[in-house]
């Protein structure tokens, strides 16, 4: 199970990676294509909706950080822990965010694939 939680701790390395690099290719390979990506305004795109408006700029990652709380494997599904923390332009607006976020991973043909990620505002005091 340690070898999994590796694992897939550099997988959300490769994935934040490849979204500020603009690797969307990158990303789409680790990812479910059942993917559900809700973003913190609460709306969800599908891999496809989201790879659209990454490669069209709506979404433009300049920084993100990601500290990973706890990783928790059973089975074939993990469940990442922790925060996303980034500057970003969404739809030419530039934003700071500040969520807590949980993400959740399969084993799909051997490999693990992001299936599902969820953020949460981390309200400001």
């Amino acid at each position: 199970m340690n070898d999994d939680v590796e694992q897939i701790r550099e997988l959300e390395d490769r994935r934040y990676d490849a979204i500020v690099a603009g690797d969307f290719d990158g990303f789409a390979k680790l990812a479910h294509p059942d993917l559900a990506y809700t973003h913190s305004t609460g709306d969800t795109d599908t891999l496809e909706s989201y790879l659209e408006k990454c490669r069209a700029g709506f979404y433009d990652y300049h920084r993100i950080d990601h500290p990973v709380d706890r990783i928790t494997v059973v089975g074939d599904t993990a469940i990442v822990v922790g925060e996303m923390n980034a500057d970003l332009t969404a739809g030419g607006v530039q934003k700071t965010l500040a969520n807590r976020c949980l993400a959740v991973w399969v084993r799909s043909g051997g490999d693990w694939k992001l299936l599902g990620y969820q953020p949460t505002v981390v309200p400001r005091s």
